[in-house]
């Protein structure tokens, strides 16, 4: 089903720079058929945004700081995202933000039944990005080009991935166990889904990486094997955790 979503942006807290590319991103989850930006349009810094609101049908929303300290955005993105939620004109939300002041708000929409893709800086706290169905990085959304067996590397702003850690390996070897058969092979596409469900922000292309295959395959721990598809000319990919060798504790005994 090709979700219907409501794109609520926070203005305030996230940069103008990479809006196309984050619009290109959306736009493979569903139908973005509510755009809205929130944020005090008279204040200077949010000039950048004004000629790209345009050139992407976003519908800026103006909300005047009240009082000082006090957020009015997040608020007023807030009451509109539950005004949307009741109108059942859509079945899913994108709320674009790197403040955790919209995790309760992620949880309640999720609580109705809506999917929830969060996208946001690396600096967003994790309580939101747990809160989300889906969370992208901004930063893996700049402009790239693809080189060679799905590595991924800038046109030309420098970009610092992920290093894959022991906690990323165990996490993947782990998904693997809960879903294999008895010959230890688990299906790739069910890994990368309940990768996500477990982990919202797992992507492989916060490793530098553009799909999750050649990711694993970059580890050395996982056996990978290609069968054909009686549906389709495209091959199924099962991926399998390398088991440990034995030691021959026989000759040791004997040694001894």
């Amino acid at each position: 089903m090709n979700l219907n979503l409501a794109v609520l942006i926070d203005g305030d807290n996230i940069p103008s720079a990479h809006v196309k590319e984050m619009m290109e991103e959306i736009a493979k989850y569903g139908n973005p058929t509510i755009k809205r930006i929130y944020g005090d349009w008279t204040k200077p810094s949010l000039s950048k945004w004004k000629k790209l609101l345009l050139e992407n049908a976003i519908t800026p929303i103006q909300q005047y700081g009240y009082t000082t300290g006090k957020n009015s955005t997040d608020s007023a993105m807030i009451i509109d995202a539950m005004d949307i939620l009741y109108s059942d004109k859509v079945n899913g939300f994108c709320l674009v933000s790197s403040d955790s002041d919209f995790t309760r708000l992620a949880t309640r929409l999720r609580e109705a039944g809506m999917q929830v893709i969060g996208i946001g800086e690396k600096k967003t706290p994790n309580p939101f990005i747990v809160a989300c169905d889906k969370f992208i990085y901004i930063e893996i959304l700049k402009n790239q080009t693809s080189k060679e067996d799905g590595i991924i590397e800038p046109d030309s702003d420098k970009t610092t991935f992920d290093k894959i850690t022991r906690k990323d390996i165990k996490l993947i070897s782990t998904t693997i166990a809960d879903l294999s058969d008895d010959d230890g092979w688990a299906f790739l596409g069910d890994v990368g889904s309940l990768l996500q469900k477990k982990q919202p922000n797992f992507d492989s292309r916060n490793y530098g990486f553009q799909k999750l295959t050649p990711l694993i395959k970059s580890i050395g721990k996982f056996e990978l094997e290609r069968r054909e598809n009686p549906k389709s000319r495209y091959k199924l990919i099962y991926v399998k955790n390398k088991t440990k060798p034995r030691r021959n504790t026989k000759n040791r005994t004997n040694n001894k």
